[in-house]
């Protein structure tokens, strides 16, 4: 039997990178996914390729900024499956870097709004659903941004600081609910949303490669194990925590 065999997981930001790599992982192990985003194409190809390799999924257009929106996405989840048994909360957004004085509201309203409040939104509607079936298993992607900060990314660092903070205090509200709560922290990764960021800004690319002790970019298969493993019984005595995954990012000042 398959790990995740007669689960639904849900993955916002799915249709992409990491989001992308963690449903496909995830109808591997035999959970039906629920892939929520913005882009519709994308979507449907991903629930397309779990299909073609005897999977089951569905893809729901959802902007997480959008309290209807997410309302909408739960509502479409238990009337399809019925269920929820996982979340990844991994739909979220860079903006453009530049120094805080030069920032402007219109980008911190995108990146607090998304990667924020969006998954607030999100966490609200899958606590109350796991409170309903006995329990289940959510991991919020932060980053290594939300551990260390860097010159002009202080909205994007601001927003994952707090979302480890949201995500160690709604564990600890629902600890002894057998709702588990956590995060991973990914280090420069290779997705398409870090490829738009160094077509933009072509000197980001040795930058950052010089912030990672390893010498290398992430690939997306390479944060996939963390949350499935952060998703499964193997992790049943864990919750509130943080596992960073940067190729040494962080252990150096």
């Amino acid at each position: 039997m398959k790990r995740f065999e007669d689960k639904v997981a849900l993955v916002t930001g799915g249709n992409s990178g990491i989001g992308r790599a963690t449903a496909l992982a995830f109808a591997r192990e035999g959970a039906r996914v629920v892939i929520a985003a913005r882009r519709g194409d994308l979507g449907q190809a991903v629930v397309r390729e779990i299909k073609e390799n005897s999977g089951d999924a569905i893809f729901i257009k959802t902007d997480i900024t959008s309290p209807l929106d997410v309302e909408n996405l739960f509502k479409g989840v238990i009337d399809h499956y019925g269920q929820l048994d996982y979340a990844f909360n991994n739909a979220g957004v860079g903006g453009p870097m530049n120094r805080l004085a030069k920032q402007t509201m219109e980008t911190w309203d995108l990146v607090i709004n998304t990667n924020l409040r969006g998954v607030w939104l999100c966490l609200k509607q899958e606590i109350q659903q796991m409170l309903k079936q006995g329990g289940g298993a959510i991991v919020n992607t932060a980053s290594t941004a939300g551990i260390s900060g860097s010159p002009g990314s202080a909205i994007y660092s601001a927003s994952k600081h707090g979302l480890l903070g949201l995500t160690k205090s709604a564990a600890a509200d629902y600890a002894t609910k057998n709702i588990r709560i956590n995060a991973v922290c990914p280090g420069p990764i290779m997705t398409p949303m870090l490829e738009e960021g160094f077509i933009e800004r072509p000197a980001m690319r040795e930058a950052y490669l010089a912030t990672v002790p390893m010498g290398r970019f992430g690939e997306p298969e390479e944060i996939t194990g963390a949350v499935l493993w952060l998703c499964s019984d193997e992790a049943s005595f864990m919750t509130g925590y943080s596992i960073t995954i940067g190729g040494g990012q962080t252990i150096t000042p």
